[in-house]
């Protein structure tokens, strides 16, 4: 049952007047409290809002005074205003239905567990989690509060791709899948530091808008830089997960979950400019994945760095880019030589697909073209990710990306992490979820112990 809505006004969302959207009557619509409103936050909030079933009834974040959380707090200029997430939940959880979660990758894991505590439905930015620990908990503690609802902002999941997978997948069209290479070559911002960096950034003066000690959540040892916020802080091992995690769940997530993938069993990196702090300037990694019921062994190989291009086959074409990707935090995507996406290799057929929704084609297309009458018929998607969140948190869908199809996905890419950090292969216990062959790898599994203050979080 939806709580009452609170008493606020929306202001101009971003050229967009309120009579623009069709709102449902307001004891229909879910009342959202938004946590982290800059860059890809205020995005989610966006594309919530203009589906005419919320009501915007918190915003939260860490620098309300930040150049990034601005246009937000002018789009709802009477919504009630908090730095920290826990004061929100402690004034106003009575009124809340469901929160988003668009903060960096290490916030992700308190915020989503205290919000599903107190039976909040949650729409979480993609990584689910900085460790495999975290994603562990957060699936735990989704089948623990059962009537919580759970979304990942991976979008293609409620796209073209999405349906057109699943349909061709129970078709045969897709079967006997044996391997897969991802890629995604765009520059990063890491690829112009110096490799040679042997310590975190120096300590430099903060802003006086800024809440540092929030900031942190459980992580600790991190004085303010520059070089970690503002989307940095996926450049560093201790705060994100680099281009996998931020690319990876637009890319392999029909494949991971209609090719019923779960875990990997190994995992090998090979790098090029490994450091011990952030993240290399080229990485190659081979997920291995056994047999599961009838279908064969499968590899992904995933390729990042600029000129880390992957074996293109004959007939490949050309790839675009999906029009529908969210801009990052720096306003554009960096050109690539080669646009982010996935070949699929079958026993007879091979696939090509880019990133988010893009539909898979078959190549080459002469092979496509022959083929043309007898695929199966696509089914149109119902409702976008951000409508079928809020429809399934009034108990009218199911949302097509929770934690339990989501959090496997989340943990294969914090086993590639872990990979990348160590630069060393892994022996993976895909039924016991412990790495075999390395003790310190292992431990990482884990992570550090959080900080004092936010032990609570990790009991489920």
């Amino acid at each position: 049952m939806l709580s009452p809505p609170a008493a606020v006004t929306p202001g101009i969302l971003m050229g967009m007047s309120k009579g623009d959207i069709k709102f449902a009557s307001p004891n229909e619509r879910v009342n959202l409290a938004c946590i982290g409103i800059g860059n890809r936050g205020a995005e989610i909030i966006r594309d919530l809002y203009r589906t005419g079933l919320v009501n915007i009834v918190a915003l939260c974040d860490v620098d309300m005074g930040a150049a990034h959380t601005e246009a937000i707090l002018k789009e709802f200029p009477n919504v009630p205003r908090f730095q920290d997430f826990r004061k929100m939940f402690d004034k106003m959880s009575n009124q809340i239905d469901a929160v988003t979660v668009g903060v960096p990758d290490f916030s992700h894991f308190p915020i989503t567990m205290m919000a599903m505590g107190l039976g909040k439905h949650v729409y979480v930015e993609k990584p689910m989690a900085r460790t495999f620990n975290e994603v562990e908990l957060m699936m735990k503690a989704a089948k623990k509060y059962n009537k919580v609802v759970t979304q990942i902002d991976n979008l293609g999941h409620s796209y073209a791709n999405y349906f057109q997978f699943k349909a061709w997948k129970e078709a045969g069209i897709i079967k006997d899948v044996t391997s897969i290479t991802a890629h995604m070559n765009a520059p990063r911002r890491w690829h112009s530091w110096n490799l040679n960096m042997t310590s975190l950034p120096v300590a430099q003066t903060m802003p006086d808008t800024i809440d540092w000690d929030i900031w942190q959540m459980a992580t600790s040892g991190h004085h303010y830089n520059k070089d970690y916020v503002n989307g940095q802080w996926r450049c560093w091992f201790d705060l994100g997960m680099g281009a996998l995690g931020d690319w990876g769940a637009h890319i392999l997530d029909t494949a991971h979950e209609f090719l019923d993938l779960g875990l990997p069993h190994q995992i090998v990196p090979k790098l090029v400019g490994h450091n011990d702090f952030f993240f290399p300037l080229c990485s190659t990694i081979a997920f291995k994945f056994p047999q599961r019921g009838n279908m064969p062994a499968l590899d992904i190989n995933w390729y990042d760095g600029v000129n880390n291009l992957p074996p293109i086959p004959k007939g490949y074409g050309v790839s675009g880019l999906d029009p529908n990707i969210p801009p990052p935090s720096t306003g554009k995507i960096e050109p690539a030589k080669l646009n982010p996406g996935k070949i699929i290799n079958s026993k007879d057929l091979i696939f090509k697909g880019g990133s988010h929704g893009s539909t898979l084609s078959i190549i080459p297309a002469e092979k496509g073209a022959a083929m043309a009458g007898s695929l199966p018929e696509v089914p149109k998607s119902p409702s976008n990710h951000f409508k079928n969140f809020l429809q399934a948190c009034k108990g009218e869908e199911k949302t097509r990306s929770p934690f339990s199809i989501a959090g496997p996905l989340s943990q294969v890419f914090c086993l590639g992490v872990l990979a990348q950090k160590l630069n060393t292969k892994l022996d993976f216990d895909r039924k016991n979820k412990v790495i075999t062959n390395n003790k310190v790898a292992n431990a990482l599994l884990v992570g550090p112990p959080p900080r004092k203050g936010w032990e609570q979080y990790y009991k489920v």
